[in-house]
């Protein structure tokens, strides 16, 4: 793969950054800002990001898995308190069923786990990303795979990181109503694609995340002094900071190539690459955020300080179609290594 990106992914970036840097929370006390909440919101709906993965004439994405991920960096880098990853991934599960594009804001299902996309009845599913959604997508079995059927979102949403919301469909199972004019089920591969571009979105916004959290580190360790001088001078700061960064390049590459395997590789290996790479992103970000609360000191540990925010993002973007170990238990199970026999 050519890891260079292209002027149009070069401003597609610039242009998600700009608009994240300006409408994007700056203190833990703009969470609260509504009408701030509002104009992101609105000029996330009018870049057309949501619809990247939306069907053309031909039936492919308008846009490859690259230039979500790279919009998904972005708003995970400034806190973006607006719904990104659970539309897209409505979106792409509407193409893949052959299926129109949504009339009202959806968003998608996942198990109790949040480990797979719920499957069969709304029991225990939880929505994620779901402000302003009226419905979430999720599989039912059907002839020849999976069909895709939506589940009403309840009023009651929880920002669980305070970024993005999360709400619980019917507890009491009810049967999810099928999407209208499918044309075709969901067979494993289309599955395996599915969760693919959901990894490489989660481990890019670990990766922005990340980053959003070393730069705030970095800047009060600029202003903040101890015994006359920057407390970035100390050599212990420097290597935290020169840590926290090579785990961020890391992670980076890792989920610039799943990404890109999204729409490039065969289902299998693109879910092999996407499984490596959030189960990367998702064991640095954790180290990375905590990171950023040391530098800060005793300030860090304090609601008021962003640092904590960054941490909770990370949490749940790590959780969301599985951690660490569920990724990695998906790259041993493609090589096949492992499982109830040991080898294979």
């Amino acid at each position: 793969m050519d890891v260079r990106l292209s002027p149009e992914q070069q401003a597609l970036r610039d242009s998600a950054a700009q608009v994240v840097d300006r409408l994007g929370p700056h203190a833990v006390r703009e969470l609260d800002d509504a009408e701030r909440a509002a104009k992101l919101d609105a000029a996330v709906t009018a870049s057309g990001w949501r619809e990247l993965r939306t069907a053309t004439d031909g039936d492919g994405p308008w846009a490859s898995g690259v230039e979500a991920a790279l919009v998904a960096e972005e708003l995970g880098r400034g806190l973006a308190d607006a719904p990104f990853l659970g539309p897209t991934l409505a979106a792409e599960l509407r193409r893949l069923a052959g299926a129109p594009p949504a009339a009202s804001p959806e968003t998608v299902a996942l198990a109790p786990d949040l480990a797979d996309v719920a499957r069969g009845t709304t029991g225990g599913a939880v929505a994620v990303d779901a402000h302003r959604a009226a419905s979430a997508l999720l599989l039912v079995p059907a002839p020849g795979g999976h069909r895709v059927a939506q589940a009403a979102v309840g009023a009651g949403t929880d920002r669980v990181d305070l970024t993005r919301w999360t709400a619980a469909l019917d507890p009491g199972g009810a049967a999810a109503e099928p999407v209208a004019d499918q044309t075709r089920p969901l067979d494993d591969d289309a599955v395996a694609r599915w969760t693919a571009l959901g990894l490489a979105l989660t481990a890019a916004d670990l990766v922005g995340t990340m980053r959003g959290a070393v730069d705030l580190a970095c800047g009060y360790a600029k202003e903040r002094r101890q015994y006359g001088q920057p407390i970035g001078a100390f050599q212990a700061v420097q290597h935290l900071l020169a840590d926290a960064f090579v785990a961020v390049e890391g992670s980076r590459s890792a989920a610039l190539h799943a990404a890109w395997a999204v729409d490039a590789l065969a289902p299998a290996e693109a879910l092999a690459a996407a499984a490596v790479a959030k189960a990367y992103a998702a064991r640095a970000a954790r180290t990375v955020c905590e990171t950023a609360i040391q530098v800060h000191g005793g300030i860090g540990n304090t609601w008021e300080c962003l640092a904590h925010v960054h941490l909770r993002r990370a949490i749940l973007s790590g959780d969301v179609l599985g951690g660490a170990g569920a990724n990695l238990a998906r790259v041993l199970d493609h090589h096949g290594i492992g499982g109830a026999g040991g080898l294979r």
